[in-house]
């Protein structure tokens, strides 16, 4: 009994350890960007040692892609969150849009996922984590609109970068001061657009094979 309390005891010491430097990093990294972000500020922002840094992490870019995974998945969970009280297949992806330019208001959201991780990380390397959370998201909704009928069925791997495109450049324009209102109406139009028109004959063919 003492073995299981001391074991869940380690694991919850190192849960907190690890979320303390994440939450100092990114706390940094948002206010001087991670070129002018030293380790030594940040264990001292997190009240840990270096050597509690490098226990948990290899090095700075590992820690930085630790932060980006975290505010990539709290991304994708508030996405599922609000699209997921959606009962229509389009009237998800539509909300499921607004729910990403809602996460991405955050500050310091879009300098990290969407400036800094492409720099720090490379474009594949933030390809895959948006393939694991936001990305994904938006993938199984388009996915999922295609079976039931309620848009056009198009190549998916296609249609999920170039909506995805769309959602990053908003989130941009909005963080840089952009009309909001502007940008989600235009976008939730630009989904609507999807819908197939009257005699579609996509509506009755199956969805195109995944690549």
């Amino acid at each position: 009994m003492q073995q299981k309390i001391l074991r869940r005891s380690n694991r919850e010491r190192t849960a907190e350890t690890r979320a303390r430097l994440i939450a100092a990093a990114r706390r940094l990294f948002v206010e001087k960007s991670y070129g002018e972000t030293g380790t030594p500020e940040i264990v001292a922002s997190a009240g840990l040692t270096r050597g509690a840094l490098y226990h948990h992490f290899a090095d700075k870019q590992a820690l930085f892609l630790a932060v980006v995974e975290k505010e990539a998945a709290d991304v994708a969970e508030e996405i599922e969150r609000q699209a997921g009280s959606a009962l229509d297949p389009l009237d998800a992806l539509v909300k499921g849009g607004n729910a990403f330019l809602d996460a991405m208001a955050k500050p310091g959201r879009t300098r990290l996922l969407l400036l800094d991780g492409p720099a720090v990380l490379g474009r594949a390397a933030m390809d895959a984590i948006d393939g694991r959370h936001g990305g994904r998201t938006l993938r199984e909704g388009l996915d999922a609109a295609m079976r039931s009928g309620a848009i056009r069925s198009l190549p998916l791997d296609a249609l999920t970068a170039l909506l995805a495109a769309a959602y990053d450049r908003a989130a941009l324009a909005i963080a840089a001061g952009a009309d909001a209102q502007a940008f989600r109406d235009t976008l939730a139009v630009l989904v609507e657009s999807l819908r197939p028109a009257n005699g579609d004959l996509s509506r009755r063919l199956p969805p195109p094979a995944r690549r």
